[in-house]
């Protein structure tokens, strides 16, 4: 396998990328050469690409007779599966571009996308409640139009280079959430500069982990499509718990795995004790910045070899991936973070000073991407796409102003440092503070409010809100925290709630009037406990101090739910680990089926001791 960094800029010498291609016709071609290969899969059914095409074309038939025309935004609101891949491909192959909703998402979100994008066409499925016809919205059930007669229809004509083929909305800091307009072209150069480094084959197995809404789907699906391969979708229940995931990738003959470096922290673990041996060839991290410690136990037990380790800086606004770089063992012992490589081919990085002047090699710069990826702006934000898609002097095609602040070492790569603004990473999501406090700020039982992150340890990157209640501190309740975590849940997914509430008479302001982050206190700072209980087992007492004491779920009781509480996919399998070591136990996230509280898991708990 080829997986050689080319070092690829718009500058260097490699060969210029073939011109932009549509998604759905490169998909075609592989149909027509490789008919009888499996091209999706779930874990009901699979689908070779020929029955792919077919049922894809039938339905984007439909969709013209719907009244879908070239350019057309088109909702997707689907769960994970086989029918999700027919959704977008059909929708692309009637000239429309996916705008994707993830069913997961709170309804005021999905609102918010809808009237945001102005779609008129919704496809959806009758089990889904998230979504809602309207005067304005018209809801189209998958299986109705595979059912429904087949119609002659003229084909689209597009224009890859520009034609839209999907909006996906990231945070915003004005409170609202933005759609970012990526096109056909975007993508067909993304995959062509990724294979000359990768070189994948028609007999991959490419998982699709990541929500529709997140751009790194956007890699698992069309990374396999148009090289013959097969995208496998994860369910979203085996996807939360990292033994039942990592039997699944064994199970499935997984191949091409992307992973945030927080989810494979998860897999890891459990990969210490497996014994079943994965087939893996590539393990793509993304989404995040990604330590040294995270690979080093995994690179101790499988070399660094098989399977290739890669780490790629993105952005959804330069279309997902924008550099690479193949991780060795020695890479992990020279720093502690590993660095984003250098750009792909047909990307540029441009490190510039406050003036848009370029820093010298070894200083920080913020980031500006030009290039093959570079999206075609926000949707229905002009002012906003002007400020943050720039043209540079002497350059005619624009830049994104990432906001990133990234260095370039005497090696070449490029090493990625912060953020010039409040944004925040967490889990691989990018998040605006401002939208979070924009949620809260509308309780009237908030003054003020400032959101920030925390690190409890190991990577477990957490949202807190640090907030000022109207009537006071001595005001505030237990019943206060639910009703502004009850908002929060109302109005964003999970990713960008809260995990604490911290409660200040005031927020703390440096001599020029901004908020002093230096004297925010630490949420482990907090020695707020859980009404004691009387009658608890040993079980339940060992569990309610791991997850308050280790944790950091302070005032948690027994029947909170452990995620509702703030806790998160990370701190469970922590917890968890911790379990097993005291109790020379087996646990697995998914024990938690029945409920994620103190309770259940010391019931579990008992009954492992008591079947030992």
């Amino acid at each position: 396998m080829p997986i050689s960094n080319t070092g690829g800029a718009l500058n260097s010498a490699s060969l210029p990328l073939k011109p932009a291609a549509l998604l759905h016709e490169l998909f075609s071609s592989k149909a027509r050469e490789f008919p009888e290969r499996t091209a999706v899969s779930d874990e009901t059914r699979a689908l070779s690409y020929a029955d792919l095409d077919a049922v894809s074309s039938k339905l984007a038939a439909r969709l013209r007779h719907e009244g879908v025309t070239d350019g057309m935004l088109v909702g997707l609101c689907l769960e994970r599966g086989v029918d999700l891949v027919i959704g977008l491909l059909g929708i692309l192959k009637a000239g429309g571009a996916y705008v994707p909703v993830d069913p997961l998402y709170p309804a005021k979100r999905v609102e918010h996308i809808v009237r945001d994008s102005a779609i008129s066409l919704m496809i959806s499925a009758k089990d889904i409640a998230s979504v809602s016809a309207s005067a304005s919205l018209k809801i189209l059930h998958l299986d109705e139009l595979l059912a429904a007669p087949e119609v002659k229809t003229t084909g689209p004509k597009l224009d890859a280079a520009t034609a839209p083929a999907y909006v996906i909305y990231t945070s915003g800091s004005t409170g609202e959430p933005k759609g970012v307009l990526v096109a056909h072209g975007n993508v067909s150069s993304l995959l062509e500069s990724t294979q000359r480094s990768f070189g994948f084959s028609k007999t991959d197995v490419w998982s699709m982990f990541h929500s529709i809404g997140f751009d790194f789907s956007v890699w698992e699906i069309w990374g396999a499509l148009v090289h013959g391969a097969q995208v496998a979708v994860v369910p979203y229940d085996v996807s939360r718990s990292p033994e039942a995931f990592r039997k699944w990738l064994v199970r499935n003959g997984v191949t091409v795995l992307s992973q945030t470096p927080s989810a494979f922290r998860g897999l890891d673990e459990v990969d210490r004790l497996a014994k079943d041996r994965l087939a893996l060839r590539y393990v793509v991290f993304g989404g995040e910045a990604l330590p040294a410690t995270v690979l080093r136990p995994w690179v101790e037990r499988h070399g660094d070899e098989v399977p290739a380790l890669v780490n790629m800086y993105g952005i959804t606004e330069a279309t997902v991936h924008t550099t690479f770089k193949r991780v060795r063992g020695q890479d992990l012992e020279s720093s502690a973070m590993v660095s984003i490589g250098q750009p792909l081919d047909g990307w540029k990085l441009n490190l510039l000073d406050v003036n848009q002047v370029p820093v010298a090699q070894g200083s920080t710069g913020e980031l500006y991407i030009e290039g093959a990826g570079v999206a075609q702006g926000y949707l229905n934000r002009i002012a906003l796409s002007a400020e943050r898609f720039v043209t540079l002097p002497g350059n005619s095609t624009p830049s994104y102003r990432t906001g990133d602040l990234l260095m370039q070492g005497t090696d070449g790569e490029y090493r990625y440092v912060g953020r010039c603004d409040e944004q925040l990473k967490i889990r691989g999501f990018r998040i605006e503070p401002g939208e979070v406090e924009a949620c809260l700020q509308t309780s009237p039982a908030l003054s003020a409010c400032h959101v920030g992150a925390h690190d409890y340890g190991d990577g477990d990157w957490r949202l807190i809100a640090y907030v000022v209640p109207t009537d006071g501190p001595s005001a505030w309740t237990e019943q206060s925290r639910a009703q502004l975590a009850a908002l929060a849940s109302d109005n964003l997914p999970d990713y960008m709630r809260p995990s604490a509430y911290i409660v200040l008479p005031a927020l703390p302001m440096t001599a020029h009037g901004k908020i002093d982050k230096a004297q925010l206190p630490s949420p482990l700072a907090e020695t707020s406990a859980a009404p004691l209980q009387s009658g608890l087992s040993e079980q339940e007492q060992f569990v309610l101090r791991v997850w308050s004491d280790d944790i950091g779920l302070k005032g948690i009781g027994l029947n909170d739910d452990f995620f509702d509480f703030g806790g998160t996919s990370l701190a469970l399998i922590r917890s968890l680990s911790k379990l097993k070591a005291h109790y020379q136990i087996n646990l697995d996230p998914g024990v938690l089926a029945d409920g994620a509280t103190a309770k259940v898991l010391a019931n579990c708990i008992k009954t492992s001791l008591a079947n030992a």
